[in-house]
């Protein structure tokens, strides 16, 4: 196993979370299987390295109601219902943009409601952080990771008319699309949250 994710395992629960390192996703995903048995309803705070460890489809083979705002078949009407539940579901699945040596956890967002369940609302909350994540330095640099390898791809992904998306570079810009709106640093676990972070020895998503 990696040692800086250990090092950074021991950080995340000094500061109150619950941590646990994984070598690969596959047991990543067993991890947060695990954790679901209980959960009757799954939010999905629509991340790339959740959906490429197959959870939503295992969550559904087992049975759970499946809350995904970004299902291309909602409605505008739909998809904003879906993220008002995904406030209060049982289990919410997401990653993290970036994350510190020192275990402080970094996203930004451009509605705020995948932040907002990260923080309070759902039964239980899983990161699941791939090593690609892990920043070597303080919150400057982790908030110009998120914007140098995680909005720009995401825009491309979403299909968003952003400056970013087109040359791969933040310009800080004002368009409609941006999604550069909230960004919120987990400096420790919020005390009515039950926080899991699944630190994986793969690169994972953005």
């Amino acid at each position: 196993m990696n040692e800086q994710l250990e090092k950074v395992a021991g950080a995340l629960r000094k500061r109150g979370f619950k941590a646990v390192c994984c070598a690969t996703g596959a047991e990543a995903r067993d991890y947060v299987m695990k954790e679901a048995e209980t959960a009757r309803s799954v939010g999905f705070g629509g991340s790339v390295t959740v959906k490429s460890l197959g959870l939503v489809e295992a969550m559904a083979a087992a049975g759970k109601e499946i809350l995904r705002h970004g299902d291309p078949s909602l409605t505008p009407e739909q998809k904003a219902q879906v993220m008002r539940r995904e406030l209060t579901c049982d289990l919410f699945l997401l990653s993290a943009n970036a994350l510190t040596l020192d275990g402080r956890l970094v996203n930004i967002d451009g509605n705020g409601n995948r932040v907002a369940a990260s923080i309070y609302g759902p039964g239980k909350v899983v990161f699941v952080v791939g090593r690609n994540k892990l920043v070597d330095g303080g919150l400057d640099e982790a908030v110009a990771r998120i914007k140098r390898c995680a909005c720009p791809p995401n825009c491309r992904r979403l299909n968003k008319q952003t400056p970013c998306a087109a040359t791969g570079e933040c310009a800080d810009c004002s368009s409609p699309d941006r999604i550069c709106m909230v960004t919120v640093v987990m400096d420790r676990r919020p005390r009515a949250t039950d926080v899991h972070v699944v630190l994986v020895d793969e690169d994972l998503g953005y």
